[in-house]
This record gives C-alpha cells, structure tokens and sequence, in this order.
C-alpha cells in the first residue's frame, strides 16, 4: 500500500477514536466511530483476496448495524428526554440498545458471531489493530453509559462472553480464529467487572491489549497462521517459540505471568461484592480458554523434531519486521505481575 495513503488511514483511525474519547455529545461520538469503521475497510481489504474482501463486508455490515442503532437509540433518548449527553442516558429502551449496540462493536456474546469469521479472512497486523485498537472507542462509550445499565444485563453479557469465548476457541486449528475466542472471552472478564470497578476494566483492557499484540506480533514474526505450522517454530528460532508459549500462556492467566494480574484482582473483587457463584463460573471458564493456550503451547515447544508434521519448514530468512515493537510487548507481557500494588493503588 502507498506510504501517503497509509498514513491517512492511520492517523484517520487515531482521529475517530481520539473524537469518540472526547466526546460528550452522541452524535459525535457516532461520528468516531463511523471514522474509525471506514478508515480500517481499505486496510482490510488491501490484499485483494476474495476471503479479505468477504471479511471487510462482513465488518462493515455488522459495524454498520451496530452505528445505526447507536444513533436510532441516542435520538430516541433524546426525543423523550431532552438529552444528548452521553453520561445521561435514561430511557430504559435506549439504554438496552446502545448496550446491545455496542456488545456488536467490540464482539460481546451473543453478538460475537462476526469475530472470528471477519479475523480469519485479515493478515495478522490488521487482526492486531482489529483486536486492540478498534475496541478502545466502543469501550470508552460503555465505560460512560455503565452506570446507568442494568447490572444484571451486564452481568450476563460478561459470563456468556466468558463461556462462549472458551468453548469456541477449543475446536479451532487457525491460530486466528483462537485469537478472536480469547478476544470475546477477555472482554467478558472487562464487562463483568465494569459496573463495580471500572478501574480494574480498564486495568484488565491494558493488559489484554499488550498480551494480544505479542501474541499477533510473534505469531507475524514467525509466519504462522495454523497450529500445525506452529510446530517448526523451536527449529527455527527457539527463543522466539519459548517466549511466544509464555505470551499465551500469559493470555490465559497463568502466574508469575502479566495475565494472571487482571483475573487475580477481578475475581477478588468479585468475592468481594458477594458473588461467589459468579467469580467460580469465571474461574472455570478461564480454564477452557487455558486449555487451548496450552494445545497451542504443546504444539510450539513439545512436539519438535521426531513428531512428523506434513508442513514444510520455511527456509530461515532475514525478515524485515522490525523487532522493537514484539520486545517491548513481549516484556509487558510477561513480566508485570511483581508491579501489582503499584497498579493496585491506581483503584483506590
């Protein structure tokens, strides 16, 4: 792609996010986010490929829908109540839509069916700015507009997200598609914490977007996209492949890893507020997520030369990635878990 047109689009997507964070009007609000859907479009369609094309409609039909309703809902917040601003939303109708509305954004079950499908059909470095950087507009609206959200809607959006983010991910072999479960199953764990702690979301929104980005990064670095090509990995670059198993493992909690960090504070304030049910069904869930991190694991570090794999090994080239960005992610990944009460006085 042109370097000028390149530019555009990224600093356009900086724009409407940047617009929607400062925003306490709906309408500009919408208006970030429109930004943000149209100027990402050409970045996935960019490789011409009939699956590239076919996700980009996907997205944009379900981005589409998802603004609509955005902008049906805040009009009728503010037909009836005189209102645009965002922090004052009150009709129970229009809050029930803009939720749902923005649970299709950012790929909440039950309106995570887009997800997987539309980052199947990405490269990865687009995967990774879908993952991180699309879903931070989406979430500063949810952050405002929680409060005034019934608990009990959101409580079941984070643990169906949980559930289905876990049960999804366990059948797949396109490293992709496991990415996009982990995305959903993540952001149940921010949703089901929102209406108590919004400063552990946004802890947990941190962390998430960190671990994602060295997991597409190594996973670019490599050249991989398939579990079975993850298993010429150790041959080729085995400092690569150890620090890769421990980013996943890292996204699927584990300690002394950054990931157990967000789980650990979330479940604990969960007992917390009395919901001890709740915080085991999260705890149970997380480990079906752990289970196709450790498959990807096992694939990467355990299975090397004497097992046989139909794949052929990639010839070790000099790549042209530039690996400041992987480094400095994969340290954030893996290594922030002894900060913990520094993080923790952030919440108080």
């Amino acid at each position: 792609m042109n370097p000028y047109v390149l530019a555009i689009l990224l600093s356009s997507l900086g724009l409407g996010t940047t617009l929607t964070f400062a925003s306490s009007h709906w309408l500009l609000a919408w208006m970030g986010l429109e930004i943000n859907t149209l100027a990402i479009m050409p970045l996935m369609a960019q490789h011409h490929h009939p699956r590239a094309v076919e996700a980009t409609t996907k997205y944009f039909l379900t981005q589409a829908t998802a603004a609509a309703t955005i902008l049906f809902a805040s009009t009728t917040n503010a037909w009836t109540m005189g209102e645009w601003d965002i922090t004052n939303l009150s009709h129970p109708l229009a809050t029930t839509m803009i939720i749902t509305a923005l649970a299709l954004k950012i790929g909440l079950a039950p309106m995570h069916f887009w997800m997987p499908e539309v980052l199947q059909g990405l490269d990865l470095l687009t995967g990774l700015i879908l993952s991180t950087w699309q879903k931070l507009a989406p979430f500063a609206l949810i952050v405002q507009v929680a409060p005034t959200i019934d608990p009990m809607l959101l409580t079941s959006l984070g643990l169906l997200s949980t559930l289905i983010g876990g049960w999804g991910g366990l059948n797949q072999t396109q490293l992709r598609k496991i990415l996009a479960y982990s995305s959903i199953a993540h952001m149940g764990w921010m949703i089901i914490i929102l209406q108590y702690t919004p400063q552990l979301t946004l802890i947990a929104l941190g962390t998430y977007i960190f671990m994602t980005s060295a997991a597409f990064l190594t996973l670019k670095m490599a050249s991989t996209t398939k579990i079975n090509t993850l298993t010429t990995t150790w041959s080729k670059s085995p400092i690569l492949a150890t620090t890769t198993a421990l980013a996943f493992l890292s996204l699927g909690g584990l300690p002394p890893l950054t990931g157990f960090m967000p789980k650990w504070l979330i479940l604990q304030e969960m007992t917390k507020q009395d919901l001890p049910l709740t915080a085991t069904i999260m705890a149970l869930a997380a480990l079906l997520s752990l289970y196709f991190y450790l498959r990807l694991c096992y694939a990467m570090t355990l299975t090397i030369s004497p097992s046989t794999t139909n794949n052929n090994t990639p010839w070790r080239t000099n790549t042209t990635q530039t690996t400041l960005p992987l480094a400095i992610s994969t340290v954030i990944a893996l290594g922030l878990l002894p900060i913990t009460p520094a993080i923790l006085t952030l919440t108080t």
